[in-house]
């Protein structure tokens, strides 16, 4: 088996030439044009070996898909749409060459519905597999999404269902546990760990709903909003969390309303389905926060999935509620979700 200390840095380079446009790349840097109205938007992630993904649970086409899916992520989660990115591999001179092939292929597929090409990187020899892309965006001022816009008695919005990326994951360890599935639900929950769609489609949708609201978004209106939000990569209960601090507000998540795929309570407990969905993270969905019409009407228009889980409120406090009244109002803490220390 080829492997990449067998043909070298430049070597390898003219493979990974294939999956990037030849009219950008070629020099030190990249060139890419902006639209003057907008705001450019920049975002990096990395993937560790054995931390972020191993042999066992991924391919690597789906460590590809997953890793350029995070940063699309974080675009859409800016309100922006991405315009290229760069990736820098640290690999060890083992590593196949097919491995570093099918790893850009699951890139280059993740990034080919939105038009958004390989424009640069690097490569350097490490003890340990790592992939970090950065990403750039545009994005027009007037429709940035920052974590601080959220005000209270906002309708807090998932954009889909939170739970399935977990689940999957627990299946792809323990196989045993799709019996009680059907073939459908196992392959729906496995292809949410595996290869996540990042919420870009329904930014168009969201600035729609606004102006049918009279919510207009432009600068100079008297109606215009801001909308407060960012993507669920890091469990709901995590964005939720980081949106109210960086807005010094609070809110009251209803625990009936959370969207969890039905699948789940098959082979495990409501309460372990509740607990992936709020803090088992890397469902890429978004969190988004806008006046309660207005999210009405997104949640209605996305269909399937989304949902408003909960409104902000005016103190500081992040409750988990049941308007049932069957279990005690339950404060949502960061430390439960994944913490890299």
């Amino acid at each position: 088996m080829l492997k990449v200390k067998d043909i070298s840095e430049q070597g390898l380079l003219k493979i990974l030439h294939n999956f990037c446009p030849g009219d950008i790349i070629g020099d030190d840097a990249a060139i890419l044009l902006t639209q003057s109205n907008k705001s450019l938007v920049v975002t990096t992630d990395t993937l560790v070996d054995r931390v972020h993904f191993s042999d066992r649970t991924t391919s690597p086409e789906d460590v590809g898909w997953r890793s350029a899916a995070a940063n699309l992520s974080d675009i859409a989660a800016m309100g922006a749409f991405p315009i290229g990115i760069t990736i820098a591999l640290g690999l060890t001179g083992d590593t196949p060459v097919t491995w570093v092939e099918q790893l850009y292929k699951g890139i280059y597929d993740c990034l080919q519905p939105y038009n958004t090409p390989i424009v640069g990187g690097d490569i350097v020899r490490s003890p340990v597999s790592t992939i970090s892309i950065t990403a750039f965006g545009q994005v027009e001022p007037n429709h940035t999404i920052f974590r601080s816009n959220c005000q209270p008695n906002n309708a807090i919005v998932a954009t889909g269902v939170h739970g399935a990326s977990r689940a999957g994951l627990e299946l792809l360890l323990h196989p045993e546990l799709v019996e009680s599935l059907t073939e459908e639900e196992r392959s729906t929950l496995i292809l949410a760990h595996q290869r996540p769609r990042p919420r870009l489609d329904i930014l168009n949708t969201l600035w729609e709903c606004l102006s049918l609201n009279n919510f207009s978004g432009t600068e100079d209106s008297k109606n215009s909003i801001l909308v407060g939000g960012m993507d669920s990569s890091d469990g709901l209960a995590d964005a939720i969390i980081q949106i109210c601090q960086a807005s010094q507000i609070g809110a009251r998540i209803e625990r009936n309303q959370i969207p969890i795929p039905h699948s789940l309570t098959k082979f495990v407990s409501p309460e372990q389905a509740l607990n992936w969905a709020l803090y088992g993270g890397e469902d890429f969905e978004l969190v988004l926060c806008l006046p309660l019409i207005c999210g009405q009407e997104l949640v209605k228009k996305i269909g399937v999935g989304a949902a408003i889980v909960g409104t902000t409120t005016d103190n500081t406090d992040i409750l988990l509620i049941d308007s049932q009244g069957i279990y005690p109002n339950e404060q949502l803490k960061l430390s439960q979700g994944f913490q890299h220390f």
